[in-house]
């Protein structure tokens, strides 16, 4: 019995120090997303196709936010008054943490 015993206790105890570094890991090394691109990806038409020149909404929402992309025109299947005109005015009442407003034009 005990020669199954301590394999089995050995085993557990890699585990839980794993598990626990696994933890530690997760808190530390977590990455913080600037929750104004999700927001900005569900106004956007969401068909990833790439004719901005990005490779899906996301990544379009995510150069909006950095400040790369100064003409939301560049989104093709997007409509002014549907898609533009509402993330124009969630960016106004949005700033970032420097209270900046991104400025973005149709």
């Amino acid at each position: 019995m005990t020669e199954i015993l301590f394999p089995v206790l050995v085993l557990l105890g890699i585990g839980a120090l794993l598990g626990a570094l696994l933890a530690l890991a997760n808190k530390l090394l977590e990455v913080k997303e600037d929750e104004r691109i999700g927001e900005i990806a569900k106004l956007l038409p969401n068909y990833n196709c790439g004719s901005c020149g990005t490779p899906g909404c996301v990544a379009f929402a995510t150069a909006i936010i950095e400040g790369e992309v100064k003409n939301l025109s560049r989104c093709k299947p997007g409509k002014a008054d549907k898609n533009f005109n509402p993330i124009i005015e969630y960016l106004k009442a949005h700033p970032d943490a420097n209270n900046k407003v991104i400025d973005v034009k149709i």
